[in-house]
């Protein structure tokens, strides 16, 4: 096996409520499942109940045929501001830009192919995507995910270890980006993250939007 070159800087990204403005995965999960968003999502924000096993939970009680309007439904939602500068920003620092999500792949790629940056697709500018795929040939969704493990069907610090470098640089907004926010060297967090983070009295730096991201970047690697 040929290891991967160690970078300088590396930034993970969440997508869902960080990338776009708000969190699209649950919003659409409340739009084709209330009730079972009402039924696990207390328990998941309070960590009563995994992430792994309550996102499964949901996702398997979708009828296949509801698949296209969950992911029609991103197209809805705005961007959170700064966000191709940041990418621009990474590209131009020779930093490598993931996108990790607890959500649906198809997701981030049809908001990544409709945003561009010069004569490319945003789709076509990130390093690489980490996220759910579905599973649509039985009559309930099935998620497949190549990084489930332990509380996390998405565990964004495995992502995290297949591309290493010197400094890694988390951001993100909630239950799902805890674990990376812990481990990285570098975390950014707004909402329910930040509370976390503040309760496991772990160093951030708050953001609203992705141009606060880039300033602070600049700063830091200068």
């Amino acid at each position: 096996m040929i290891e991967k070159e160690r970078t300088q800087y590396a930034i993970f990204c969440d997508f869902d409520g960080t990338i776009t403005a708000e969190d699209t995965f649950t919003g659409m999960l409340k739009t084709v499942a209330p009730h079972l968003c009402d039924q696990y999502l207390p328990d998941i924000y309070s960590r009563r109940l995994t992430l792994r096993e309550g996102v499964k939970r949901i996702i398997q009680s979708i009828p296949s045929q509801s698949y296209s309007t969950m992911i029609e439904y991103v197209d809805q939602i705005p961007l959170r501001g700064g966000f191709v500068d940041l990418v621009e920003f990474s590209i131009e620092q020779d930093i490598p830009f993931h996108v990790v999500s607890g959500g649906l792949k198809d997701m981030v790629k049809r908001v990544l192919s409709q945003q561009t940056s010069g004569d490319s697709s945003l789709l076509e500018k990130v390093a690489s995507i980490t996220a759910v795929s579905i599973d649509q040939s039985q009559a309930y969704l099935q998620p497949i995910s190549d990084y489930e493990g332990g509380t996390e069907l998405v565990a964004k610090v495995e992502v995290m270890k297949q591309y290493p470098a010197v400094k890694t640089i988390s951001i993100g907004d909630s239950i799902t980006d805890l674990n990376i926010a812990l481990n990285a060297n570098i975390s950014f967090a707004r909402d329910r993250l930040a509370n976390y983070l503040e309760e496991a009295e772990k160093f951030y730096y708050a953001w609203d939007d992705f141009f606060t991201v880039r300033d602070r970047l600049i700063t830091i690697i200068n």
